[in-house]
């Protein structure tokens, strides 16, 4: 196992604390060997046992099993929907609901593993920057085994219901007068000086390990075999790169035999990877304001974006961009259809499926899985925002029946 560099390609001990290049300064991916990896697959275990995070051992980068850090996070649904499939138009969908997470997202699977790298570099404190989610998950993880939490978040909406998972679980939280980039910006700088405090934003390379395992799971869940696309939304963009990486790797010890389309969703008022992929840019140009309902993504420059870039054109996938309206659209359609409660950002992955559907680009035979982030919870004064209001009436029967209508 070591460090390897998405662009000048150097080598190094992964012993080290790294989180980006130190000779280039670029980000760092987990490279594993994937031969001894095969040779310690149980491939009868793999099959006979329901997915979790931690089923994927031999593919995860820990040395030491006794500083695991976990909540029972993985083994997440996948739900087939097709009365949303006939809805939008395509052959076979699944959704991946990573609400179904201890803390109500896919940044559980992440933090599990990041947790568990902070103990073996043997710190006391663990740091975000975050717009929710991650320091939901961070703080919780860190409870669990007593380290010290600081989380800093942006100005302007924060949905309550993921910070209130911070405070309640422990973390100090400090507001910024800022956007998530400059939140990011001053937390990497705070644990650049401070050997004592370890950062777990997703360009530790450590963390997508451990997103990683979605892959692992849908191809497990489907006996496994790829499916034809996969559709993620993309905020800081690790998530999109560690579905690829897990699919790569499961192709790479003969356990899948294809790496499906990896395709990414962007708000329309924060989409910078879209509009690389679609003007065919070698790199993707910052949005200095970004501004979107989907608070999860609303990030204009991702620092995984120059990985989420390699995923989509390695794997022959592409990127949409979508109005807050069709968040919305795609949001309730999604509760509506299939009973599956998500926050706006994971509806962005159904809401990019209808247009590119719409659009022609994917085929009515595809089996597609949509990828959702978090829970419906994790932003209920959006819902409620975006709903019909309540109806109140006098607590008589007749009112009752009257509301009904025919």
């Amino acid at each position: 196992m070591s460090y390897e560099c998405i662009s000048c390609g150097r080598t190094f001990d992964p012993h080290e604390r790294f989180y980006t290049c130190p000779e280039c300064d670029s980000l760092l991916k987990i490279e594993l060997d994937l031969e001894r990896v095969k040779e310690e697959i149980d491939f009868e275990a793999l099959e006979r046992e329901p997915p979790t995070n931690w089923k994927y051992r031999p593919f995860l980068p820990i040395f030491d099993d006794s500083k695991i850090v976990t909540l029972g996070e993985g083994g997440t649904p996948l739900y087939s929907c097709d009365r949303l499939a006939e809805e939008i138009g395509v052959g076979e969908l699944y959704v991946k609901h990573e609400g179904a997470n201890p803390t109500g997202s896919f940044k559980d699977r992440g933090m599990t593993v990041g947790v568990t790298k902070a103990r073996e570099f043997g710190v006391n404190t663990v740091a975000c920057a975050s717009t929710g989610n991650t320091s939901a998950s961070l703080a919780a993880y860190a409870a669990k085994v007593g380290l010290k939490c600081v989380v800093l978040l942006p100005e302007g909406k924060v949905a309550l219901g993921k910070l209130s998972q911070a405070i309640m679980h422990g973390a100090q939280v400090i507001g910024i007068e800022g956007n998530f980039d400059r939140a990011l910006e001053l937390v990497r700088r705070l644990c650049s000086e401070r050997n004592d405090i370890y950062l777990l934003n997703s360009v530790n390379p450590f963390r997508p390990q451990g997103q990683k395992t979605i892959g692992f799971e849908v191809a497990d869940q489907l006996d496994f075999d790829s499916p034809d696309r996969i559709i993620v939304p993309m905020g800081n963009c690790a998530n999109i790169w560690a579905i690829y990486k897990g699919f790569f790797e499961f192709r790479e010890t003969d356990i899948v035999d294809s790496i499906p389309k990896m395709t990414g969703t962007q708000a329309e008022g924060a989409m910078p990877v879209v509009d690389a992929i679609k003007q065919d840019l070698e790199e993707f140009e910052p949005e200095e304001s970004p501004e979107t309902i989907a608070t999860a993504i609303r990030i204009g420059n991702p620092v995984n974006g120059p990985k989420a870039l390699k995923a989509i054109r390695e794997s022959k996938g592409t990127a949409e961009g979508v109005s807050d309206e069709e968040i919305v659209q795609a949001q309730r359609m999604l509760a509506r259809l299939e009973g599956i409660g998500a926050e706006p950002a994971s509806a962005s992955s159904i809401a990019g499926l209808k247009k590119l559907v719409d659009q022609g680009v994917v085929a009515e035979d595809e089996r597609v899985v949509c990828v959702t982030t978090g829970h419906i919870l994790k932003d209920p004064q959006e819902v409620i925002d975006v709903s019909e209001p309540l109806v109140k009436v006098p607590a008589e029967y007749g009112e009752i029946v009257k509301q009904l209508g025919d």
